[in-house]
């Protein structure tokens, strides 16, 4: 422990010359034509591949311009909103789904009843795992705990290092299987030791959904009502893939690319989901609605919420970033299509538990909130409210603790990182290398318009 004091006063030591020293004029990204976050101003991405895996419509084109439309996802050849539509009451949209994602077509009866008996199957893990991996070292971060376990799970495979297909869509349905196991017993675990709760360890059952195993898993009482698992199972296939240019989904391809294994590709996409800026938003959103709660009493209080949206936005409260979150999105303009649809299963779920008033907040902060950002900010395209708004809602309504938000985003984005990383192989490409301009100055002699600078 002294030792790393130590270090860490060193670190502070140095932190000045490292910012000093890695700064990089904000200017020169503008005038060499560098687009921060591969978006340029506008927020058009910067093409870097091709799929058939999915697709995201947010715009037509007329005349040779973009104009905004509502948005649309398409898993492979079908929106969304009709796979929810068609599977929804069957208990299983979320194996339909995937099997559509994997392997490019929708199952036949025959085709799901087997599907859904291999993943049942898999949902095992080898012995003793439990005890000696996820008990171990328990950790309120369960996405690192499943970071571990799954590259543990690696040292149980023979054919661990195998990037053929057939090998790696058995990985990619073992790790879709079981990762609901890793994060509900991870949290069991740091729930018993960190929180002092008790633990269960509650196996899944072969006859159940993903869904109704998470629920079933988690309770004590191993209970739920039809409409929890339905809005679960809606969430997951909501959140299973959603294009290549997403960070966790491009971190899939670029590790794929250099030819790394199934367990790598997925832990790296995993490192990447964790983040605030990515799978993490619904926890901020849910602490902003804990904050705005706080000060406005009255939820139909459409003043009151637009004032204190308003200090939100100057940076005057909350957490001084100026930013309402659950707003806005990278791509969508005029709305996030999985907002719309999880939006019916919010009000549904919502009368189920009586917390109508604690919905009426979310309903008038999603009216209020594009207005205000309009007013404030110089935007280029349209605000709308994105899936993360209401995601974080239901899993409270559903019971499930926030340490388990992001891995449920998890549990469904394997599949879209799963398609996507056997698209990659199956496409054989180059590794994944974009280059970057050296803006170094060696003895006053280099030029960073000089295209040999490129590396």
């Amino acid at each position: 422990m002294d030792h790393y004091k130590k270090m860490y006063q060193y670190a502070l030591d140095k932190t000045a010359i490292t910012v000093q020293n890695d700064t990089i004029d904000n200017k020169l990204f503008t005038d060499l034509g560098v687009y921060r976050g591969l978006r340029d101003e506008k927020g058009k991405g910067v093409l870097t591949g091709l799929t058939s895996v999915s697709r995201i419509d947010a715009y037509k084109i007329e005349n040779g311009q973009r104009i905004p439309t509502d948005g649309a996802l398409y898993y492979r050849h079908y929106n969304i909103a009709d796979l929810i539509d068609r599977y929804i009451d069957d208990g299983f949209g979320f194996e339909n789904t995937a099997y559509l994602l994997l392997f490019g077509e929708l199952p036949t009866e025959e085709q799901s009843a087997e599907f859904i008996n291999i993943l049942a199957k898999a949902r095992d893990l080898p012995q003793n795992f439990t005890r000696d991996v996820i008990m171990k070292a328990p950790t309120q971060d369960i996405m690192n705990s499943m970071m571990r376990s799954i590259l543990t799970l690696s040292s149980y495979d023979k054919n661990a290092a195998r990037t053929d297909i057939s090998n790696s869509i058995t990985q990619s349905l073992n790790l879709i299987a079981v990762f609901p196991m890793l994060a509900v017993y991870a949290y069991h675990a740091f729930n018993h030791y960190e929180n002092y709760g008790s633990m269960y360890i509650h196996r899944p059952s072969k006859t159940y959904s993903t869904a109704e195993n998470i629920l079933r898993m988690l309770r004590p009482n191993k209970t739920f009502t039809p409409t929890e698992a339905k809005v679960l199972d809606a969430c997951l296939m909501l959140h299973m893939e959603h294009g290549g240019g997403n960070n966790s989904t491009f971190t899939t391809r670029v590790v794929t690319s250099s030819g790394s294994d199934t367990y790598s590709a997925i832990a790296a996409a995993m490192s990447s989901l964790k983040g605030p800026k990515h799978g993490g938003a619904n926890i901020k959103v849910m602490e902003m609605f804990k904050d705005i709660r706080a000060h406005v009493n009255d939820p139909y209080d459409e003043e009151a919420i637009a004032d204190y949206l308003g200090k939100i936005l100057d940076g005057e409260t909350f957490d001084r970033r100026g930013l309402i979150y659950g707003m806005g999105h990278a791509v969508y303009t005029i709305s996030d299509p999985r907002e719309r649809i999880l939006k019916k299963f919010v009000l549904q779920l919502a009368e189920e538990k009586h917390l109508q008033k604690e919905l009426a907040m979310y309903q008038n902060v999603e009216k209020l909130a594009p207005r205000l950002i309009a007013e404030k900010r110089h935007i280029y395209k349209g605000v709308n409210p994105n899936v993360d708004f209401y995601s974080g809602f239901v899993y409270k309504m559903l019971g499930i603790p926030e340490e388990l938000y992001t891995p449920l985003f998890a549990i469904a984005r394997i599949v879209g990182w799963s398609a996507h990383r056997l698209e990659e192989l199956v496409g054989s490409g180059k590794i994944i290398r974009p280059a970057y301009m050296s803006v170094l100055n060696v003895n006053n002699s280099l030029d960073p318009n000089m295209p040999d600078n490129v590396i």
